[in-house]
Order: C-alpha cells, then sequence, then structure tokens
C-alpha cells in the first residue's frame, strides 16, 4: 500500500535526522548514569561541601602562626624620641578541647555519610529515568507501527467506500462514517509521529547528551524479567537497612547529635601551646625575646550564646527526626505497591498479554486463509490488530522491568538471579 510504503520511508528518514550509526542498547544508556550529568554535579558538590566541613573540623587543632610588626617612635618622660619598632612571631596549638574538635569531626564524619547516600540515591535516580525513558522510545515506535497500520487498514476500506458508493451500494452516512474512522486514526498517528522525536529529545536529555537524538535502539531481551519476586516482609527489613535515603537520614541524625554535643562542649575549657619569638628596637624589664608555655582557656560565662546555638541544633535534630519517620513510611507504602505491581505484571498481566498475542496470531492466520480463498478482506484488520498485541506484550515487559529495577533501589539489594532455563 502506498501509505505503508510512505511510513517506512519515513522511518529510514527519521533514522538519519537522528543521527545516531549504530543501534544504541541499554546497556549503553545505563553506563551514562554513573557519568557527568547535572543532578550528579548537585550530589558530589553537596559532599565536597561535606569534605570541607570535616577538613575545617580538624583543623581546629592546627598551628597558628601570626606575624606582626610595627615601625614607630615614642618619646618618653624624659630623654630623646625612642625607635619602638618590633617584629614578633606567635605560634600556638591546641593540646586538648575536651572532645569539642572529635564531635564536630564526627558530625561531618556523618554528613559525609549521608551525603555518600544521597549520591547513591541520584544513581539510582537516574538509572532508572533512564530506563524509563529509552522504553519510552520504543513503545512510541511500536506504537506508531500499530497506528499507521490501522491508519492504513482504515484509509482501504475509505478508498474502497467510495468506490461502492459510486456504485449505489452503499449510503453517504456509511461512507462518511469510514472517513471518520480515516480521520481519527489520521490524528492518532500524527501523534504518535510527534512522540518519536519527543521521546527521543528525553531519552538524550536522560543520558546528558541533549541534541544528540539516537536512532534505532536495540530491545532487550529483559532476562532478568524471569527472576523470582522474594515476598514483602522479606523486602521490608531489606528497605530499613538498606535503603539510601533512609541511611542519609540516618546519618544527618547522627551528625545533627553530634553537633549538639560539639556545641555544648564550648563550655569546656581548652588546653594551647603557644611558642613566640620577638625583636625590640626598645628594651623594657617586661618584654622578653623568647617565650613558651601552656595555656588554659575556660569561657565562664557566654550569656546565651550557646544555649541558644544548641536550642537552634536540637530544633534541627527533632526535624531530621520527623523527616526520618515520615521517608520511612512513605517507603514502606511504595514499596509496597512496586512489590504489588511486579506481582501483577509478572503473573497476571504477562499472562494476558502473551494471550492475546497468540489469539490475535490466531485471527491473522485464519484471515490469511479466508483471504487466499476470497471469502474475506479484512487481512489489514487482523495484521494491525496483531502489531497491537505484541506493543501491549512488550509494554508489559518494560513495565516489569522497571518494577524490578524499583524494588532494587528501595531494598538497596539485588533480588535473586532467574532461574536456569532448562532445556
Amino acid at each position: 500500500m502506498i501509505l505503508r510504503a510512505l511510513a517506512v520511508g519515513f522511518l529510514l528518514w527519521a533514522s538519519a535526522v537522528f543521527a545516531q550509526q549504530s543501534a544504541l542498547t541499554l546497556e549503553q544508556a545505563l553506563a551514562s548514569a554513573n557519568t557527568s550529568h547535572p543532578d550528579l554535579a548537585l550530589a558530589e558538590s553537596d559532599r565536597a561541601a561535606a569534605a570541607a566541613d570535616l577538613a575545617s573540623a580538624s583543623a581546629r587543632r592546627d598551628w597558628s602562626v601570626v606575624f606582626d610588626a610595627g615601625a614607630r617612635h615614642v618619646k618618653p618622660m624624659q630623654g630623646d624620641n625612642t625607635d619602638d619598632s618590633f617584629a614578633r612571631i606567635n605560634a600556638r596549638k591546641n593540646l586538648y578541647d575536651f572532645n569539642r574538635t572529635r564531635y564536630a569531626e564526627d558530625a561531618a564524619r556523618s554528613e559525609i555519610a549521608a551525603r555518600d547516600a544521597a549520591l547513591i540515591t541520584t544513581q539510582d535516580r537516574r538509572r532508572l529515568d533512564i530506563m524509563a525513558r529509552f522504553f519510552d522510545v520504543l513503545v512510541a515506535d511500536q506504537q506508531f507501527t500499530a497506528d499507521n497500520e490501522f491508519m492504513a487498514v482504515a484509509y482501504v476500506n475509505f478508498d474502497n467506500g467510495r468506490e461502492r458508493h459510486a456504485l449505489g451500494q452503499i449510503s453517504s452516512v456509511e461512507l462518511a462514517e469510514m472517513e471518520n474512522r480515516y480521520q481519527d486514526w489520521r490524528v492518532r498517528r500524527d501523534l504518535s509521529e510527534r512522540r518519536l522525536r519527543a521521546t527521543r529529545a528525553q531519552l538524550a536529555n536522560a543520558i546528558n547528551r541533549p541534541g544528540e537524538l539516537p536512532g534505532d535502539l536495540v530491545d532487550p531481551p529483559l532476562a532478568g524479567n524471569q527472576r523470582p519476586i522474594p515476598e514483602f516482609d522479606a523486602l521490608l527489613p531489606l528497605l530499613e537497612v538498606n535503603n539510601p535515603r533512609l541511611r542519609a537520614q540516618r546519618a544527618a541524625l547522627e551528625a545533627s547529635r553530634q553537633r549538639v554535643a560539639s556545641l555544648r562542649a564550648e563550655r569546656s575549657p581548652s588546653i594551647d601551646a603557644e611558642i613566640e619569638g620577638a625583636e625590640y628596637g626598645r628594651t623594657i624589664g617586661t618584654r622578653d625575646r623568647v617565650r613558651a608555655g601552656v595555656l588554659l582557656n575556660w569561657p565562664l560565662y557566654q550569656g546565651e550564646r550557646v544555649d541558644a546555638r544548641v536550642a537552634r541544633e536540637q530544633a534541627t535534630l527533632a526535624r531530621l527526626a520527623a523527616e526520618y519517620d515520615k521517608v520511612k513510611m512513605d517507603l514502606g507504602q511504595t514499596l509496597l505497591e512496586t512489590w504489588q505491581e511486579a506481582q501483577h505484571l509478572q503473573s497476571v498481566a504477562r499472562a494476558a498479554a502473551r494471550q492475546n498475542v497468540a489469539t490475535r496470531d490466531l485471527q491473522l492466520e485464519r484471515s490469511r486463509a479466508y483471504y487466499e480463498v476470497e471469502l474475506r478482506a479484512n487481512l489489514g484488520d487482523a495484521m494491525a490488530n496483531t502489531v497491537e498485541a505484541k506493543l501491549r506484550e512488550r509494554r508489559t515487559e518494560y513495565q516489569l522491568a522497571l518494577a524490578l529495577a524499583r524494588l532494587e533501589a528501595l531494598t538497596g539489594t539485588p533480588l535473586p538471579a532467574a532461574p536456569a532455563q532448562t532445556k
């Protein structure tokens, strides 16, 4: 048919426009999940900030060296103007601050752990997004093929109807209904055609190649869809222990607790070592050229400054605890819904889709037999229905693969391997 030939020509043109010399595989697309991307850059910048906080906390006990100098003359009560210039270097190091630094370091390390877990969450989210966008392209391609097939059938029926109408075999109303069906399918095909490019643009953005629209995609075998799905009661403990978001929340909670302890330690004394060397333009009895000693600094009263900062951090701690409980509750519900979806797709929807394909194949064979003996001419409808049934089957497999991948991301653990195929 002319329209079918045009459709083939369009797909060939689209492959050239979409600027990929070889078909893109799912593995190649997923390989970009851990490469440069704005989402990853944001997570990595947060992790770098936490690492800087750790370095800052550890530096509290580093040597502090200060040099100062002054050129001046003074006029004493007796005598001439006297040179009172000086040059002085002072080195000071904290020896012990009663765990103030240790608490600050522990808080920073917990914050780094939280950012590391958040980075894993970002990587998992990217992998799921890439998978979803990859499958969207495959569905768009198959949907366009199906809609184009239905439109071609509707056009042939309409074209035959015009001949029958000219012969007076059908009424104008019947012909108008045929044209309406053709126009409806033409609209659907046009929308499917537009989605070919839109889904590829989304995939290009997901793999951080904006503007580089992929052409052909390799439909993955999705052998992992055969994996057994553990019971929900077995998955829930894995969620609570391994889920990256929960791990990030727990680490953030611990960081806040350590910051509270560090702030409270601000009331504690600190012991410093100090060494100083100096040269003076004039000699006074109270001036020393070299001095060394140990200093005790004990803040006896600081007003409400420490209490206010502790209260602020305790409020943050309470907020983080509430957020942890909320995240745990939400993730438990998400796990349940995802588990139910995977169970339904694997045990019910897949069987229904496969049965639908088998039925359409039988109908196609019957239509071919009728077509060959010129008893019926509905071969086009049967072919289109077969394409639609296969699209439903593949869409079910894509949804199942995504559901299983979400289960793994939620539990932070791979699902059991698929059973070996017996020959």
